[in-house]
């Protein structure tokens, strides 16, 4: 098994792939993942072990929590929104930049 760090490269190294053969939605999941892999990385740092491996489960725990600043709360909810019918974002935004900037925080 392959540490954290290697898991969070691949995820990026993933959605950037996933983006460039125009698998947008790929992209966004990738990063979710990423996102989730920094936060479990980032509690167990904090001394609180994550009670859940969901990507999801955990970007909800911090956006709902008080340990974010307000724009790292803003990253998580968009990484936490559902796509509209047509597999769209209902906001502008680039989730896998959006991703890097809240694990480059979180893993300071």
């Amino acid at each position: 098994m392959t540490g954290w760090p290697e898991q969070l490269k691949k995820e990026f190294d993933v959605a950037e792939k996933a983006r460039a053969r125009g698998n947008e939605g790929q992209a966004r999941v990738c990063a979710r993942r990423a996102a989730g892999i920094a936060i479990r990385e980032y509690l167990t740092r904090k001394g609180t072990p994550p009670l859940s491996t969901s990507a999801v489960d955990l970007l909800n725990l911090l956006k709902d929590g008080p340990l974010l600043s307000p724009d790292l709360k803003l990253i998580a909810d968009h990484l936490t929104l559902r796509v509209t019918e047509e597999f769209k974002l209902p906001v502008d935004a680039d989730l896998v930049a959006e991703a890097r900037k809240l694990c480059d925080e979180l893993l300071k």
